[in-house]
């Protein structure tokens, strides 16, 4: 079974992870690392952050996926008749399958200071760990299927991959009263092996390797660990030992510390100013490696769950460099240096046109949806087109909102409680509505940022800026819009239907007339796209406003669009809106197969836009390696959409702009391939891989075309929306105010290092 996995991996390998090369030295190109050079990348345990760690395959796709130069981290264990095995965590149970394998076999040890409760390497020989014992992933956010595929790996196994490798060395009184010796299997290593990097968190261990240790082929790491923990040589915390930095040049030649030591977090989650911990220790001499990232790890809002912008700061500040990332997601890191930073300007494209990237309510995943905050911060983040989702109030004044229910983005559950309503034509949940509030009524509310995946994962946006900002009308945004000079705009209406009917309100007049009023039929260089899901909305706006770009949304699950059903799409649109899994099927967060959707609409001359794209790693498909910029480059660069609408324009400009985008590079320089869909998922063995859904049905084109929009009713006429039951309004209450005392975040817990 092995070794028919090692085959297929090796194929796999060869199509998805072409190896990659470093890009050309720019001559602009200035590193502020100790040497001048560029950072090297360390992967810890492999591509720990997909594979488990240290396994054959983690090695393997950190050598196909990182630069030339990126270097194999293993944590040094012995086992029983001390043979050297990778693995990070003194407790196997944390990252292999130990325990279901001997469950009687649980050990309590104290080791530096501290009791550990679990399964030991120094209590079973070797050749039982490598035959009976299977790696799993240590992490929950990471695939378990993989669990019980491969086997422990030797340090041996990791030397066999003929790439610089790291050996870490911990718990020497632990081992010596075990009778082994971490220091003395080091020191056996440096004679016979090539180690490029030794290090430990024991001032002892690193003193007793010193005279081992050939500078010139190898360096010698002192790592810190967390401030507040004790250096068992010592009895100090690592946070004082940063003060002893001269004293460590004396014995080492570098330091590895925690991200943390370098740009801090508050206990708010916000990075704060980097410290002079890389100055101080370049200015000794002293080499910095700065270790525990991960891109599924919450860490600093600032960054906007995006990995990338994490690593920029390390490497491209303008005052110092780390001179090397260690970290579980190998491409993200090699991406941040080949890549991204500053002095590899953004390409010049050699495309005709670029795809577009279109906000999704503003930058909303940086502020609250829809206010002038997430508009200017959409327009700062490279956002070709900014996007109004219009909503019409009691009174008729349209404005921008992400829908007409204002509690997921308001604070209304606070002032008009009394107003809660059930509406089954619009929504399941009870709400408060914009066509039931006056604008007037609608500005005594604040703005509140929308976090879709708090409930299912706990993680929150910028919760600092949560109720900041301020609305905007149709009319203010016209002219935010032309004042800033944009290259269009996308005005989304949606219920035009449902309001003409019921509530009085004619959706297409009145926005009709905010644009004539802001004449922009007349805009020679602001290109306006109406979007709506109802094609005889498009349709009223095509005979009054001729040159605006019409935008079909097309929602719901569909695998295919026949050409018939296209072909009825191009008499009512220019442009159609799909969603994402109309593009790429997912069974339990893995691709499996990629449509022609695309394909087929730009066969009838439709341009096509997907939606919506967002940072979060619980968004993500784990073939993008919990990394937005890796599934925007499979839209741009794969299916070739002519625009992505997105939360974070930032990410998704940042890609655009890349000078490592395929469409950008020959073949010396480095390239960001978009993933292979279904790559992931052919490396789970068949016996063990998920049940795959069966593909989404073609497109329905009954579903297509809208009937005639109703006429205006007179509300008077009409009556009220339906109260919600009495139990309903409560619960709502409760549950949003529930949203707004919200303080501790479940984050999934991260071994790193």
């Amino acid at each position: 079974m092995l070794k028919c996995l090692l085959v297929i991996a090796s194929l796999v390998l060869s199509s998805a992870f072409a190896q990659k090369q470093s890009p050309p030295k720019d001559p602009d190109e200035e590193w502020h690392t100790l040497t001048g050079e560029e950072p090297i990348v360390v992967a810890r345990g492999g591509f720990s952050g997909v594979f488990p760690e240290s396994s054959a395959l983690a090695n393997e796709l950190a050598v196909s996926n990182g630069l030339p130069n990126t270097v194999l981290y293993c944590n040094l264990q012995l086992t029983k008749d001390g043979l050297a095995i990778c693995l990070s965590d003194i407790l196997l149970e944390n990252s292999t399958n130990i325990e279901q394998v001997f469950p009687k076999s649980r050990k309590t040890y104290e080791i530096n200071g501290k009791v550990y409760k679990g399964w030991f390497s120094v209590d079973f020989m070797s050749d039982i760990l490598f035959t009976k014992v299977a790696l799993v992933q240590g992490i929950m956010s990471r695939p378990s299927v993989y669990d019980g595929v491969w086997p422990i790996s030797a340090v041996d196994d990791v030397l066999g991959l003929k790439r610089p490798v790291w050996l870490n060395a911990e718990w020497e009184t632990f081992y010596q009263e075990h009778n082994l010796s971490i220091i003395s299997f080091v020191k056996k290593a440096l004679r016979l092996m090539p180690i490029d990097f030794v290090s430990s968190s024991e001032i002892g261990i690193v003193k007793g390797l010193g005279g081992a240790v050939n500078s010139a082929k190898t360096k010698l790491i002192f790592r810190f660990l967390g401030a507040t923990e004790t250096e068992p040589t010592t009895g100090k915390q690592y946070g004082d030992l940063l003060h002893e930095l001269a004293m460590i040049k004396t014995i080492a030649s570098g330091i590895a510390v925690p991200k943390s030591y370098i740009w801090p977090v508050s206990r708010e989650e916000y990075v704060l100013p980097a410290t002079t911990v890389v100055m101080d220790a370049h200015n000794l001499g002293l080499e910095v490696y700065a270790h525990g990232f991960a891109n599924d790890a919450v860490v600093g809002y600032n960054y906007s769950y995006d990995p990338v912008r994490e690593y920029i700061p390390f490497i491209d500040n303008g005052k110092f460099a780390v001179d090397g990332l260690i970290t579980d997601y190998i491409p993200t890191a090699s991406e941040a240096i080949a890549c991204y930073v500053s002095f590899r300007n953004p390409a010049k494209s050699k495309l005709r046109r670029e795809p577009l990237v279109i906000s999704s309510n503003g930058a909303s995943g940086d502020y609250p949806g829809s206010t002038d905050l997430a508009y200017e911060a959409a327009i700062e983040d490279g956002s070709d087109v900014i996007d109004c989702s219009v909503q019409i109030s009691k009174d008729g004044v349209p404005f921008c909102m992400e829908a007409s229910d204002l509690l997921p983005t308001t604070t209304a559950i606070t002032a008009f409680n009394d107003k809660t309503t059930a509406v089954p034509e619009l929504q399941q949940d009870p709400g408060i509505f914009s066509f039931d509030l006056t604008w007037p009524q609608i500005l005594t509310l604040k703005p509140q940022i929308t976090n879709p995946f708090l409930s299912s994962s706990g993680l929150v946006r910028n919760p600092a800026f949560k109720n900041k900002g301020k609305f905007m009308s149709l009319s203010d945004f016209l002219e935010f819009a032309k004042a800033r000079g944009v290259r269009g705009i996308m005005i989304n209406l949606q219920n035009a239907a449902f309001l003409a009917a019921k509530k009085g309100l004619d959706m297409v007049g009145i926005v009709s007339t905010t644009m004539s009023d802001a004449h922009m039929e007349k805009e020679s260089t602001l290109k306006v796209y109406i979007r709506s899901d109802d094609t005889s909305v498009l349709t009223a706006f095509k005979t009054n406003f001729p040159t605006f770009i019409r935008v079909l949304t097309v929602d719901g699950k569909y695998g295919e669009v026949p050409k018939k059903v296209a072909d009825e799409i191009k008499i009512h649109a220019d442009a159609v809106a799909v969603p994402r899994s109309a593009l790429v099927e997912i069974t339990n967060y893995f691709t499996v197969s990629s449509t022609d959707v695309v394909a087929q609409l730009k066969s009838a001359n439709l341009s096509v836009f997907v939606y919506v794209i967002r940072n979060e790693y619980v968004s993500l498909a784990f073939d993008y390696y919990s990394q937005a910029s890796l599934e925007v480059s499979t839209y741009v660069d794969f299916f070739h959409v002519d625009g992505v609408i997105t939360d974070f324009p930032y990410t998704a400009k940042r890609y655009i702009t890349c000078p490592c985008r395929p469409v950008h590079t020959d073949s010396s320089g480095y390239s960001i391939l978009p993933p292979e869909v279904g790559t992931l998922l052919a490396l789970v063995p068949q016996e063990v891989r998920p049940r795959v859904d069966p593909p989404s049905p073609p497109l329905d084109g009954k579903a297509i075309v809208d009937p005639p929009l109703p006429p205006v009713s007179n509300v008077s006429t009409t009556g009220p929306s339906v109260p919600a039951t009495a139990d309903a309004v409560p619960n709502i209450s409760n549950f949003f105010l529930s949203l707004l005392s919200v303080v501790v975040l479940t984050f999934h817990a991260h071994s790193i290092l």
